[in-house]
């Protein structure tokens, strides 16, 4: 050993690479058991894009799983990892772009009118007075429903209006 510590330095690298190339050999055969396994990766990639795809709806993930779930069989035909990679992208990104409208249209939730909804639009008789700050009531086929102005005006009791949202159990009504 010189007087300088040169021995100490070699010693200090010959440890930094001894533990570098055990990293290395850890990836590489993290990567070697990926590559001969691939229909499993594949498959794991397809049951994750479901169970996103189950917790969102969002309709986007789910293409991404259909995918995977065609990669598994192109594994099995030896094709290397970074076409099937570029084929899972490509047919994700067509899948997304051409087939998720078709489905969004399809399978859109159409909104159930209530009893509330069908008094959108009917015109009503306010029977108490209507103010910014208070409240009033207006008659609906014969139930008294309390009532709000739309535009925070007044009116008076007598007047016709026509109710324009229902928030609640209170009309939201403007003068016709």
């Amino acid at each position: 050993m010189t007087r300088n510590g040169s021995a100490r330095k070699i010693t200090r690298s010959f440890l930094y690479f001894s533990a570098e190339s055990v990293y290395c050999k850890r990836m590489n055969s993290v990567s070697f058991f990926l590559l001969n396994n691939l229909p499993w990766f594949w498959l794991a990639v397809a049951v994750l894009c479901i169970v996103l795809e189950g917790m969102t709806m969002a309709l986007t993930t789910v293409w991404f799983g259909c995918s995977a779930f065609v990669l598994i069989f192109v594994s099995f035909l030896r094709v290397p990892f970074k076409w099937q990679l570029l084929l899972f992208v490509v047919l994700s990104l067509v899948l997304l772009v051409f087939t998720r409208p078709i489905a969004v249209k399809k399978l859109r939730v159409k909104k159930m009118p209530t009893n509330s909804d069908a008094l959108i639009g009917r015109n009503v008789l306010v029977t108490e007075k209507i103010t910014a700050l208070q409240k009033g009531a207006v008659k609906v086929n014969g139930v008294t429903w309390s009532a709000r102005s739309a535009d925070d005006t007044e009116i008076a009791r007598g007047t016709e209006c026509v109710i324009t949202g229902i928030e609640g159990a209170t009309a939201i009504v403007r003068k016709r």
